[in-house]
């Protein structure tokens, strides 16, 4: 008995001397969809890390025999019923109608292709600096096109994971980017108030009252069609950063005259703090878990606006390969009607803004961990 009430003792004593973080560690992990969302991204970001080892195939790589396949089917069970350990696809089949000209593909149930685990295949550069060829999966024999092929017969699956590099990076380095600007003119328009604070208030209203759509189309058609595609990468993020970080600005400045105030802030001033030391070290921190939120939630809206941006043609374009690229080469009635699986991009976007706000709303809820 008196080692389960110490037992029970320490556990409270642990409660009421932990800190903001573990309070809200503690509270975050009750929120079950916010947990599966961070599970879902965290599953995302590493495959796109890590996107050429993950890809069977090179994502440039063509197999002319092979357009507008669609999705092969993993087996365990062959066409006796046997159940195999090792999955396997069948070898494909291609038959083309003479009078229509239409492409069918069927399995050929005597033929099995197992897929091996860090099998040997197109060699590749990590990263651009290490040079491998060791793939997590693929088959010594047959195909494996598990997302299908597109029209000139490149691997979907392959290209989706590439993709995902690219267009989860732009929400994270636009983010970056908005939350310097953020915070430095909300917290100056906060601090000092004034004429400044009438100045950049008016400046975010102006550029909040533009719609973002039209505004991002005609600042990504001024970019140079023969730019390279890094310049074109940064210069998209550069563009989805002009409009992100007004409400971020707004929040800070909001914080700023709350807080500006307090007897905190009046201590550090007597002190002799600087005003530079004051925000950076005093101000800021004391919301840091809203900040966190607001970015979290500001991340989707950075991946929809290069997606819209590269579907409509107007943002990334190829050999860049981005969800939004993939989806606008597959802008056509073709696609939609006899090949829906080059619309798998969009399924991808659709599960990634839900994780990010299904993970906002657990940090939300969790910065207030005294609710």
């Amino acid at each position: 008995m008196k080692k389960m009430k110490k037992k029970k003792v320490s556990a409270e004593e642990k409660l009421y001397v932990a800190s903001q973080w573990q309070l809200m560690w503690r509270k975050f992990k009750k929120h079950k969809m916010a947990l599966a969302g961070g599970i879902i991204l965290a599953i995302f970001y590493i495959t796109g890390l890590f996107c050429e080892f993950f890809s069977p195939y090179n994502i440039y790589k063509r197999h002319q025999d092979y357009i507008y396949c669609p999705p092969q089917r993993m087996h365990f069970f062959d066409a006796m019923g046997r159940f195999h350990l090792r999955p396997f696809v069948y070898r494909l089949e291609k038959k083309l109608d003479l009078e229509t000209l239409e492409r069918t593909y069927s399995e050929d149930k005597t033929k099995r292709c197992p897929i091996y685990f860090f099998i040997h295949g197109d060699k590749y550069k990590l990263w651009s600096l290490f040079e491998m060829d060791i793939h997590l999966f693929g088959v010594r024999e047959g195909t494996l096109f598990l997302f299908g092929t597109e029209k000139l017969g490149r691997d979907l699956f392959s290209r989706n994971l590439y993709a995902s590099r690219i267009s989860l990076s732009i929400g994270l380095v636009g983010i970056a980017i908005s939350f310097v600007l953020g915070c430095i003119l909300g917290g100056i328009s906060g601090y000092y108030g004034g004429a400044i604070d009438t100045v950049i208030q008016r400046v975010i209203e102006f550029l909040i009252s533009i719609p973002s759509l039209p505004l991002w189309m005609a600042l990504s058609a001024a970019l140079p069609t023969d730019w390279p595609p890094i310049k074109v990468y940064f210069g998209i993020t550069i563009i989805l950063s002009i409009i992100g970080w007004c409400n971020l600005a707004r929040v800070v400045r909001g914080k700023f005259l709350e807080l500006r105030e307090e007897d905190f802030v009046m201590a550090a001033k007597i002190a002799g703090a600087s005003e530079g030391r004051i925000i950076g070290r005093h101000l800021l921190p004391s919301f840091l878990s809203y900040l966190i939120v607001s970015l979290t939630l500001s991340i989707p809206g950075m991946i929809l606006g290069e997606t819209a941006l590269s579907f409509l043609g107007l943002g990334l374009r190829s050999p860049v390969v981005s969800w939004g690229v993939l989806l606008h080469e597959a802008q056509n009635i073709h696609a939609v009607a006899l090949c829906p699986w080059l619309l798998i991009p969009g399924a991808f976007v659709i599960v990634v803004v839900l994780s990010f706000n299904f993970l906002g709303d657990g940090l939300r809820d969790a910065a207030d961990p005294y609710k």
